[in-house]
């Protein structure tokens, strides 16, 4: 299959370098790399053209098509016309040496299938314990395996708040599990919601839908956005031997209070994709699943050292949903 690698960037001209190093070192490349580049500075180009990579091609975007949904349609636009999958990668990831491999080997296994996320490794401790394990409620149990659950999940079970849904899958009042939640397992699972920074699809599927330009500059949730209406198409799958580390630059990501409000209200455009018309139960779910995390939010003033950004996301957050009940996201 012939794989087009798609690399939206804005100011991180070293992640993109080291990006594209573990790329160079792969057991299977991809056939070209399309690197688009919101900067408002040439430092990434520069860099590039000191440090040669095979099939790459460079664009240096102008504020029209700054963002990260825009970067992505305007890359997909330029992938070649032989193309049957394309890859986009977070800037600021490391790939294992068969991260391509193990990703396109999921197309020949499950050939129905429209996209196909990799696996990002963290520090969560997971441990197998069997499928008959009967774990209790500070324990995340999935597929044989355990992990300790965070104290806002932990929270939610005892509130009847937490999500029922296997990781990857929303509940009809949203605020369910993410894949991060998929365990080491090596298996290949069946997901509702990819992460967009370690995904894939095949190209047809951009000839349906694109990437929604709602979702501006950072674009949070913008990957669930699209996956979920993805979903509604075909199949979507998570490789968990498909692996790569995310380190999460600071470089380029927005304040703390921007970020708070665009969790809730672009939360809540998430949710009305996969859930349109809400049931009263659902309402009442997601806006008290998002109240309680922003005063748990508030409760972390307290509880870590980094006060004023706990303060200043969780006054995000209160703004955002109020604004809510002026202007709904469209």
């Amino acid at each position: 299959m012939r794989c087009s690698l798609i690399i939206c960037t804005y100011m991180r001209p070293q992640s993109v370098l080291q990006l594209l190093q573990s790329v160079h070192r792969q057991t299977l490349h991809p056939d070209e790399i399309i690197i688009v580049d919101g900067s408002t500075n040439r430092e990434t180009e520069q860099l590039l053209q000191e440090n040669q990579f095979e099939n790459l091609r460079y664009f240096l975007v102008s504020q029209n098509f700054r963002g990260l949904t825009k970067q992505r349609n305007f890359g997909i636009d330029r992938t070649s016309n032989g193309t049957d999958v394309v890859c986009f990668l977070d800037d600021d990831v490391i790939l294992k040496k068969d991260y391509f491999e193990q990703l396109l080997c999921t197309y020949q296994e499950y050939p129905e299938a429209l996209g196909v996320g990799g696996f990002i490794i963290d520090d969560t401790q997971y441990d197998f314990v069997g499928y008959d394990y009967q774990s209790n409620n500070n324990e995340f149990f999935f597929d044989g395996w355990k992990r300790k659950d965070s104290s806002r999940f932990v929270l939610r079970k005892k509130l009847g708040l937490d999500s029922d849904c296997s990781p990857g899958f929303s509940p009809l009042f949203s605020h369910g599990r993410s894949v991060s939640f998929l365990p080491p397992s090596g298996k290949i699972y069946e997901s509702e919601q990819l992460m967009g920074g370690v995904s894939s699809f095949k190209k047809t599927l951009f000839d349906r839908i694109q990437f929604s330009t709602y979702f501006e500059g950072y674009g949070l949730y913008e990957d669930t956005d699209f996956s979920i209406r993805a979903a509604q198409i075909g199949k979507l799958y998570l490789n968990t031997n498909a692996k790569l580390y995310h380190y999460h630059a600071v470089s380029g990501r927005p304040n703390q209070y921007q970020y708070g409000k665009m969790v809730v209200r672009n939360g809540w455009y998430v949710w009305r994709t996969k859930n349109p018309k809400p049931f009263f139960d659902a309402k009442i779910k997601w806006h008290s699943i998002t109240i309680l995390l922003t005063l748990i939010r508030f409760s972390n003033i307290f509880t870590t050292s980094k006060r004023k950004e706990a303060f200043t996301e969780a006054i995000g957050r209160t703004v955002g949903w109020w604004s809510l009940l002026i202007r709904e996201p469209k």
